[in-house]
């Protein structure tokens, strides 16, 4: 692989181009090129062999990419195939529709603990993690084995709940919180404003032709 750093949208892009060749390999096609692989996810195929080119030679020219081959390369590439532990903490509205989500299993991921400030929460059952007060975060991400956090909690105690992710031992960061976190370089950190994302979409309405 190279030493160059991968940029996030072509980490992105691989997953949706293992979603395509998945499919492929389901309708026993061999293989595809990088014409064809755009085609199905309406990038170029200047953009393709760009992205796939950061993690080696793939394909043989004028021949395309050999389907089963590619197909075990993006999950090695992706992790696929391994299990990762994850905490949410802060289970109002969003936090217990997450918990609750089964999908997240598909792709290696377990909700195995919840942690929340209000009292009258403690103790609850959500999506099958028992709800535990914040204090109790550090021991409980060290025995559960947790690696990323998620935050669904108001912004002006994203920070704090952050810093006690970090302290406890989380690698990873999924942030729901409408709020900027100060983090450690070593800590990976992901933002993802639902507010942000719906006024992105009204401005296209109204500025649409």
């Amino acid at each position: 692989m190279s030493n160059r750093k991968i940029p996030e949208g072509t980490i992105s892009r691989l997953f949706i181009y293992l979603r395509e060749v998945t499919s492929i390999v389901n309708m026993n096609i061999r293989t595809v090129s990088s014409a064809e692989l755009g085609d199905r996810t309406n990038l170029s195929d200047a953009q393709v062999r760009k992205d796939l080119g950061y993690f080696g030679q793939f394909g043989v020219s004028g021949s395309g990419y050999d389907t089963q081959e590619l197909k075990a390369a993006l999950e090695k590439i992706l992790g696929k195939g391994k299990t990762w532990n994850v905490a949410v903490v802060g289970v109002g509205h969003l936090g217990s529709a997450l918990l609750a989500y089964s999908g997240f299993k598909e792709h290696g991921l377990n909700l195995v603990a919840a942690f929340d400030s209000e009292s009258k929460k403690i103790g609850k059952n959500v999506g099958g993690a028992t709800i535990q007060p914040i204090e109790e975060m550090p021991k409980a991400i060290r025995d559960k084995k947790v690696s990323i956090g998620i935050i669904t909690v108001p912004a002006e105690s994203a920070q704090e709940v952050a810093d006690r992710l970090i302290s406890s031992g989380v690698e990873c960061i999924l942030n729901f919180a409408p709020a900027s976190l100060n983090v450690p370089e070593n800590i990976k950190i992901k933002d993802v404003d639902l507010s942000r994302e719906l006024e992105t979409l009204s401005y296209f309405l109204v500025n649409k032709k």
